[in-house]
């Protein structure tokens, strides 16, 4: 893990000083030897080791870590079109902040301690805010860099001062996945803090607010990981806390959470019909998932843990090409409204097929991953409490009907008549593209590899 981290700051490093025409061939070559090490570790016949320097390796951080590994080479490959005008020394400062969020992210995900959790997780929130309010498009985003710092901080300071309660009470933080209850049995005021603050970050339904501002104003490589990997972070965070924290979750789990989370995620999927803004829609569509996702985990079964690691992985896959797909639009239309980006089948060959993949891996077709997380899911929800069967079908219902819905406004109808000299995708594009369905087809072949 050291290596990694090394690897990363030296990537960086060696930007800072390298000419212009190196910067990509650097990036490249980090980004390959990263990937080699984060394959290892998923692959690996036994992953559960702790490393030096409190770091930590096993089945349900390898994934998330590896994800990281992947996805960011790929959203600033993505992003070169919108960087061509900016001077080469801003170019430079967008490529370190987009390292220096993979560098916290991979902190987050392979700490051994609860502190070094949140400091991973707090470490993102300025580079983030920077990506947001300096590079989005619009004066608007401003305003959505407030509403992301505010539900982040608003929702960490509880988080901080239950961990400083937590470890004055059992003088350590350790994170444990061996024991239940490894923290002891804490009251359910801290429980309910440090929960909180993950479920902030995924988002659910009623802590959404900033997620959908924040994907709209964010460039399109903010967008794409914000979405792969940012809100993992909040997954990651509650299964490592639910984990430790069982007997005092397990009342409020029963009777709160997991029947607000499948409401909420209905009626998330429910605002999704109502979007015109194709970012928008995208955005509340990961909150249907993510509260849903939650709900799974929130049983507390390994059979429902093995399937929100599964969501997880395959919505920050998927959710990313939608993020990127819609980009590819946009920058030869300058709108991102569904009623006006209509007729593509007409402009582009391959481009309809591709909306066609992603739009049934958002809605959990047979045989791609995202089916097989959300079977999981669905099964554990409805073992544990047969009432939540009702909002359950009707959300899956309602996901099925807005990503057929995305499908059908963008391919259908004849084009606009300004939109008919649009150019065909460029080759930078197919291999972004082709980059996001990569992931999906190994998940096909060996679902088991993100099963913790």
């Amino acid at each position: 893990m050291l290596t990694l981290l090394l690897s990363i700051v030296g990537a960086a490093m060696t930007i800072l000083i390298a000419p212009n025409n190196k910067t990509w061939p650097i990036i490249v070559a980090a980004s390959s030897f990263n990937l080699l090490l984060g394959a290892s570790w998923v692959t690996s016949a036994n992953p559960n080791s702790n490393l030096s320097w409190g770091m930590l390796i096993d089945n349900l951080n390898s994934p998330l870590i590896s994800l990281s590994l992947w996805l960011i080479p790929v959203a600033l490959l993505a992003n070169i079109s919108h960087l061509q005008n900016n001077s080469k020394s801003e170019n430079r400062n967008f490529i370190l902040l987009v390292l220096t969020i993979l560098i916290f992210l991979i902190i987050t995900f392979s700490s051994n301690s609860f502190i070094g959790l949140f400091l991973g997780f707090e470490g993102t929130l300025i580079p983030t805010l920077y990506l947001i309010t300096r590079w989005g498009a619009q004066q608007e985003r401003i305003e959505a860099g407030l509403y992301f710092v505010f539900y982040t901080l608003i929702s960490s300071l509880p988080l901080f001062i239950s961990l400083i309660y937590i470890y004055s009470a059992n003088h350590h933080l350790s994170i444990n996945l061996s024991s239940v209850n490894a923290l002891g049995n804490i009251s359910n005021a801290s429980a309910l803090f440090c929960m909180i603050a993950f479920l902030v970050k995924v988002p659910i339904f009623s802590l959404h607010l900033w997620l959908p501002k924040a994907h709209v104003e964010a460039p399109v490589a903010g967008s794409m990981i914000l979405a792969a990997v940012l809100l993992k972070m909040g997954g990651y965070g509650f299964i490592r806390l639910t984990s430790l924290f069982y007997f005092p979750f397990n009342n409020l789990i029963n009777t709160i959470l997991i029947p607000f989370c499948c409401w909420g995620g209905l009626l998330t999927g429910l605002i999704c019909l109502t979007q015109s803004d194709l970012k928008s829609l995208i955005a509340y569509s990961s909150v249907s998932h993510m509260s849903f996702m939650i709900a799974g985990i929130s049983v507390l079964t390994s059979w429902a843990f093995a399937g929100g690691m599964v969501v997880m992985i395959a919505h920050g896959v998927v959710s990313s090409a939608l993020f990127c797909l819609a980009n590819t639009f946009y920058e030869r239309t300058n709108t991102r409204t569904l009623i006006v980006s209509r007729g593509i089948k007409t402009m582009f060959t391959i481009l309809p097929l591709l909306w066609l993949v992603f739009a049934a891996a958002n809605m959990g077709i047979p045989p791609l991953p995202n089916a097989v997380g959300e079977t999981f899911i669905i099964s554990a929800i409805v073992a544990h409490n047969i009432v939540n069967f009702l909002p359950t079908f009707l959300g899956v219902t309602v996901t099925a009907v807005f990503s057929l819905t995305i499908y059908q406004l963008l391919n259908s109808g004849a084009n606009i008549k300004w939109n008919t000299n649009i150019s065909i995708l460029t080759e930078r594009e197919h291999k972004t593209l082709i980059l996001h369905l990569l992931p999906l087809i190994v998940l096909i072949i060996s679902p088991e590899i993100i099963a913790p």
